[in-house]
C-alpha cells in the first residue's frame, strides 16, 4: 500500500467514529493469521478485538476457509426471495437444535443492528395482528443496541453514541440499570424502577428488550443473573414478549454458548450476529417462538414484511455452519475457562493502580474502568507501538481476544495495559470522556 493510498483513505474514506476533518490515524492492516494483524511495515500486532468481538477462532481459519472456497464453486449468492439453498437450511437446523427448544422460526439478516430492527418489527407486528397498535419498548439505561434507528431508539437516550439523534428516534421506556454486579450479591431494589414502569405501561408496551448479562458499549457493566429472571417473570405475567440481544456476547463469549443461559431463562425472541461466522463474513439472525411467527403470519399483512437483499447469503450461512461445527467439538469451552482464569490472575489485580475504578472479567471479555478518559489517537499509538490492537472507549479499556489466543498472547495484552495506565499522557485529565 502507497503513501498515496494512506492519502487517499485520509481524505477520502469515512471510518466508524471518526470525523473527516481531523481523523485519528488509521493502521493499514495487510493481512491477518490467528490472533495476529501485519501491518504494511511487516510488524504482527496481538488483535485483543477479536475484530469488534467476532473473530472468535482467529482469523484465516483452515476451517472456515475451506467452508467458504467449497460455497463459492457453488454460488455466491441468490436472492432469498421464492429461493432456497442447502447452505441456509443448514444453518437454520444448526441453530434452531442450538438455542433452546421454545426458539424455532430464524429470520436471517446482514448485520446485528438489523437483526434487532427485525426483532421490533417483529413484535410491532405481532401486536397489529391481535388488534393492538402497540409500538413502545421498555429497555434498561445503559444499553447500546445498534446504530441503526430503530436500534438507536432502545439504547440509553443519555449515555449513548447517539445522543445527538434523540430529538428524531420514537420514544421509549427506560428503567435504571440494575446495580447488582454479577459476582456479588443481588439486590431487590434493582427491580423496582422496572415494575413500575412495566406495571403503568403494561398495555402500551410492544416488548422488552435487553443485552443479557453483559452491558456492552453503554459501560460494559456486567449484572445479576437474577435481573433476568426477575424480568422474565414480569413480562410473563403481563404477557409482553422478551427479545435478548446476544449479538456480541452469543457464541460462548461469557462462558456459556449463550448469556442467558447464566439466568437460566429463554426469551421469545433472540437476535445473533458478530460471531455467528467466526468473524469472516458479516450475518446476523433472528429467531422467535412459533407463536409469535405464527400470529404474524395470520395479521391482514400475510406474512412479515421484512427481506433484506442479502438475506440467508450461501457464504455467509455456509462459514457460519463451519463455525458452529467448530463450537460443537465444546473446546471453546477450554478457551473461554482458560482466558477468564488468565485475566482473574493477572488483570484483575490492576484494580489496586491509583488510576483505575474497577476492573470486570467475564468469560473471555476483560474491562479496566479508568479514572479518566483516553486519549484515542495516543493510546492507539501507544498500544500498536507495543505490538498489541486494544481498541479502548470512553473511560474503558477492554479486551475480548479471540479463544485461540495463547498464554503468552494475552499475557503480553495484559502487560501492555498495564504499561498504558502509567503513561499520563494518554488520558483525559481534565475531561470524562472524549
Amino acid at each position: 500500500m502507497s503513501q498515496s493510498d494512506t492519502f487517499f483513505d485520509y481524505k477520502h474514506i469515512w471510518h466508524p467514529y471518526a470525523s473527516m476533518i481531523n481523523p485519528i490515524p488509521c493502521y493499514t492492516v495487510i493481512s491477518a493469521k490467528g490472533v495476529y494483524l501485519k501491518l504494511k511495515n511487516g510488524k504482527n500486532i496481538i488483535d485483543g478485538m477479536s475484530s469488534w468481538w467476532s473473530a472468535i477462532h482467529g482469523y484465516n481459519h483452515p476451517i472456515l476457509n475451506k467452508a467458504l472456497k467449497k460455497q463459492m464453486r457453488k454460488m455466491s449468492h441468490v436472492m432469498f426471495g421464492g429461493i432456497t439453498h442447502p447452505s441456509a437450511i443448514a444453518l437454520c437446523r444448526r441453530l434452531i437444535a442450538l438455542t433452546p427448544e421454545k426458539l424455532d422460526c430464524v429470520f436471517l439478516s446482514d448485520s446485528g443492528s438489523v437483526a434487532i430492527e427485525v426483532a421490533i418489527k417483529m413484535l410491532i407486528q405481532y401486536w397489529q395482528s391481535l388488534g393492538q397498535k402497540r409500538k413502545l419498548f421498555l429497555t434498561i439505561r445503559n444499553g447500546y443496541h445498534g446504530d441503526t434507528f430503530a436500534a438507536m431508539s432502545v439504547s440509553d437516550p443519555d449515555n449513548s453514541l447517539h445522543k445527538i439523534y434523540n430529538d428524531l428516534l420514537p420514544k421509549n421506556l427506560f428503567a435504571d440499570a440494575p446495580v447488582s454486579s454479577f459476582y456479588k450479591d443481588w439486590n431487590n431494589s434493582d427491580v423496582i424502577s422496572f415494575k413500575k414502569i412495566i406495571e403503568k405501561n403494561s398495555l402500551k408496551i410492544a416488548g422488552v428488550i435487553l443485552e443479557p448479562i453483559v452491558q456492552g458499549v453503554g459501560g460494559m457493566n456486567f449484572y445479576h443473573p437474577t435481573y433476568l429472571q426477575k424480568i422474565k417473570i414480569l413480562c410473563d405475567h403481563y404477557s409482553i414478549p422478551v427479545i435478548f440481544d446476544e449479538i456480541a456476547t452469543g457464541f460462548g463469549r461469557t462462558g456459556k454458548i449463550f448469556a442467558f443461559e447464566h439466568a437460566n431463562v429463554v426469551p421469545d425472541i433472540l437476535c445473533l450476529g458478530k460471531s455467528i461466522t467466526g468473524g469472516t463474513i458479516t450475518l446476523a439472525a433472528t429467531l422467535s417462538s412459533r407463536h409469535i411467527a405464527d400470529t404474524i403470519s395470520k395479521s391482514k399483512a400475510g406474512c412479515f414484511m421484512h427481506g433484506p437483499t442479502y438475506m440467508g447469503n450461501p457464504l455467509a450461512c455456509a462459514v457460519a455452519n463451519a463455525n458452529i461445527k467448530l463450537l460443537k467439538t465444546n473446546q471453546w469451552k477450554i478457551q473461554v475457562s482458560n482466558i477468564e482464569k488468565q485475566l482473574f490472575k493477572n488483570l484483575l489485580p490492576l484494580r489496586n493502580h491509583p488510576y483505575v475504578i474497577d476492573v470486570r472479567i467475564l468469560g473471555a471479555i476483560g474491562v479496566v474502568e479508568c479514572l479518566y478518559s483516553v486519549n484515542m489517537c495516543l493510546i492507539q499509538k501507544f498500544f500498536v507501538e507495543n505490538g498489541v490492537w486494544i481498541r479502548p472507549f470512553k473511560k474503558l479499556i477492554y479486551i475480548v481476544p479471540p479463544y485461540t489466543i495463547s498464554y503468552n498472547a494475552l499475557k503480553k495484552l495484559i502487560n501492555v495495559i498495564k504499561k498504558a495506565l502509567n503513561k499520563t499522557e494518554l488520558f483525559n485529565f481534565n475531561a470524562t470522556h472524549v
